[in-house]
């Protein structure tokens, strides 16, 4: 793949050059202190980061080839599980084979974790891991962009101005998955570019449009594509979002015109995700569609429907949607046949909820009360609906 330089992962004769970056890089002593030691007093940080410095250079430098770094990560993952992920469970292992390469596709929270938790399913269930599509905006940090390119991810190219260079950027990302899939390699992108900060997880026409561009001009039909790359939907389901503040905070700053991006906003969101808890997390691998797709809408509904279909509540989806319905305001503003819907769906969740403990659930209630009333009033409503946002979806799915 000697013409993808500029987006292709690292490869093993690049990881020394790599790792001898990392062990001299102060951000990496801070980014690890900021997330293992969020409390630590100001003058421990010296003493501590002489400490992390050792540690990370006793985990590194036995680090030689990209695998090395994939068992390592593995490792982290499993620390992060346990840290911060009361249970992780996965399912679905028994729709894909060993050896067949795929295209996952799945719904977006975190910006990392979300495919860093796919393969580490994958790799608990003896499975190949995948290679992840991520954006040219987390590459502008050289500590980010040397850790996600080890970790076999290669870049999707969006700050592209022009239509020319975008359709080049394009075509470059669309002829890399094709020719990775070719060699046997899975790879893993997200349904739409960005997280879902609104709690909807839809897929976007254009990714789907991009799988096929190269594949059409070798004269490929776009059924023929789909069925070659074997796309595969996978629903990551969190029960708390991490960054659930940040996103509300976000999204209200859209709603005003108002948002301008910061330096450091993504990393912070990186290091929130991973180091705060998250409750429970489920990971569900669809089945390869299958079928004459004729356009790209018609796969991007498949994928919605098992994506939706697959993804698994949890109380605080119920309990976002009992907020709504006893918030004064919002039962002002709601039209009857609204009401009526959410009415629907917060017992359809009490259905599907069934099996929790009636003391678990109180207990939860309360805990979900707490983290709301830790934000400011004005993001409150937002976060209800972004909690609640995925069940809606769910009785959407169910009634169609």
């Amino acid at each position: 793949m000697q013409q993808f330089e500029s987006i292709r992962p690292y490869h093993d004769h690049e990881v020394p050059a790599v790792i001898e970056r990392l062990l001299q890089s102060d951000a990496l002593i801070q980014a690890i202190i900021h997330v293992q030691f969020p409390l630590v007093p100001r003058y421990l940080e010296k003493p501590l980061a002489r400490f992390v410095r050792f540690r990370i250079h006793n985990n590194l430098k036995e680090i030689h080839t990209v695998a090395d770094f994939q068992q390592r990560m593995e490792d982290f993952v499993a620390s992060t599980i346990e840290k911060s992920i009361t249970e992780f469970t996965f399912s679905g292992q028994d729709n894909i084979e060993r050896g067949v390469p795929y295209v996952f596709i799945s719904n977006h929270r975190d910006i990392t974790l979300d495919s860093a938790l796919l393969n580490y399913a994958l790799m608990q269930a003896g499975l190949e891991t995948a290679e992840i599509a991520v954006g040219d905006n987390l590459l502008t940090n050289p500590l980010v962009s040397d850790l996600l390119r080890l970790n076999k991810s290669f870049v999707v190219n969006r700050s592209v101005t022009g239509v020319k260079a975008k359709y080049r950027a394009l075509m470059e990302l669309s002829h890399y998955i094709s020719l990775a899939n070719e060699q046997g390699s899975s790879v893993w992108i997200a349904q739409r570019e960005g997280r879902a900060k609104d709690g909807f997880d839809i897929t976007d026409p254009a990714i789907i449009k991009m799988l096929h561009i190269w594949q059409k001009k070798q004269g490929a039909s776009f059924a023929e594509t789909i069925k070659r790359l074997n796309v595969v939907p996978v629903s990551i389901s969190y029960e708390y979002d991490p960054c659930d503040g940040l996103k509300a905070a976000e999204l209200q700053a859209r709603a005003a015109e108002d948002y301008v991006k910061k330096a450091g906003e993504d990393v912070e969101s990186i290091m929130r995700g991973i180091a705060l808890p998250k409750g429970r997390v489920h990971i569900e691998i669809g089945k390869p569609l299958q079928g004459e797709f004729e356009d790209a809408e018609a796969v991007a509904h498949a994928l919605d429907q098992q994506i939706i279909q697959n993804y698994r509540l949890f109380p605080p989806s119920l309990l976002a949607i009992e907020h709504l319905l006893s918030l004064s305001k919002a039962m002002q503003s709601l039209r009857d046949d609204s009401i009526a819907r959410f009415q629907a769906v917060a017992q359809q969740a009490k259905d599907t909820l069934a099996a929790v403990d009636s003391q678990d659930l109180a207990r939860q209630a309360s805990e979900f009360s707490a983290r709301l009333a830790h934000y400011p009033a004005q993001l409150q409503r937002i976060i209800l609906e972004m909690y609640a946002n995925p069940l809606l979806s769910k009785y959407k799915y169910s009634t169609d």
